[in-house]
């Protein structure tokens, strides 16, 4: 079976969100992309009081100023699609109310056929945390732990009830369900987060940054999940964060997927046969516009299924 393949929609800040996210979802799906997929970054510190994923002196990019919102531009791209999943890489939960996501993501389901998939995270950024979490930022983990508790609840049968921290639910109707059960998806990078999913989600959302690397990280997620007695399949989407250049890339330290269109291709064949279930391409933010978006994008999948993804 072939490797399934996403593109990220364009959320950053050179986008026109009202004329691009739909320009660009039709034409992946048209181009025969199996999913479209959004993140999450809540604003963007000024100055910054800590580095990009918590690295002291890293700096944010400059696209994250100003991110759309993630649920917004999935129901945009839902509304002119048919077929395409529309997933989520990754929400971070901890700025959510659990009850009103997991009714949100119930509701664009509803609405779009059964193609949500949630991908779910705990962040890194104490900036979004001072601004919108529910709690502290050292509470993340038992914040996810009970979102994916009350998702289960709100999209399973009435009456729901919930008894939890931060959700209380007597007995009550909640509607609409999804169309079938939303598959619940993390990226589980540390020991206790490999733990959760094992237990309690759907499946597995890495980031690509290299073959070799990822293909030791599923063997060892594939051990734990057979050590604690799981028995159903792990749902896998790699994400893959790229670089594009025209030009492309000449020189040993090229780092996976930067370069042209070959040598992205190039990763992915290599990144596919580790043998995950799909791929989630990540264009947008080295791109200048939705047109060259579009374009790249669709040149990329053509050769990808050239090569024998």
């Amino acid at each position: 079976m072939a490797t399934r393949l996403g593109l990220g929609l364009p959320q950053n800040k050179q986008y026109d969100l009202g004329r691009d996210v739909p320009d660009v979802a039709r034409a992946a799906e048209a181009t025969g992309y199996d999913s479209l997929w959004v993140y999450e970054r809540a604003l963007f510190p000024e100055p910054a009081t800590q580095g990009l994923y918590g690295i002291e002196g890293l700096p944010w990019p400059e696209a994250y100023r100003g991110v759309a919102d993630p649920l917004v531009t999935l129901t945009l791209a839902a509304a002119v699609t048919e077929r395409a999943r529309l997933g989520t890489s990754v929400l971070v939960a901890p700025l959510h109310v659990p009850f009103q996501l997991a009714k949100s993501l119930a509701s664009l389901d509803a609405a779009s056929g059964g193609r949500v998939v949630a991908g779910l995270g705990t962040g890194w950024s104490l900036d979004e945390y001072a601004a919108a979490s529910v709690r502290p930022f050292e509470e993340r983990g038992q914040v996810l732990d009970e979102l994916i508790e009350v998702c289960r609840a709100v999209w399973g049968p009435d009456p729901v009830t919930y008894d939890g921290r931060l959700t209380k639910i007597a007995s009550a109707v909640v509607g609409p369900k999804p169309a079938r059960p939303i598959p619940i998806l993390l990226p589980a990078m540390s020991n206790k987060a490999r733990r959760r999913l094992v237990d309690h989600a759907d499946g597995w959302m890495p980031v690509g940054m290299g073959a070799e690397t990822l293909a030791a990280q599923w063997k060892e997620l594939q051990e734990l999940a057979a050590e604690r007695g799981r028995t159903e399949p792990i749902q896998t989407v790699v994400r893959v964060n790229t670089r594009y250049s025209a030009s492309g890339h000449s020189g040993a330290d090229r780092a996976p997927f930067q370069g042209s269109v070959d040598q992205i291709v190039e990763d992915l064949v290599a990144h596919a046969e580790v043998g995950l279930d799909e791929i989630l391409i990540e264009l947008q933010g080295s791109v200048r516009d939705a047109r060259e978006l579009k374009e790249v994008a669709a040149e990329v999948y053509e050769k990808a299924r050239a090569a024998g993804i």
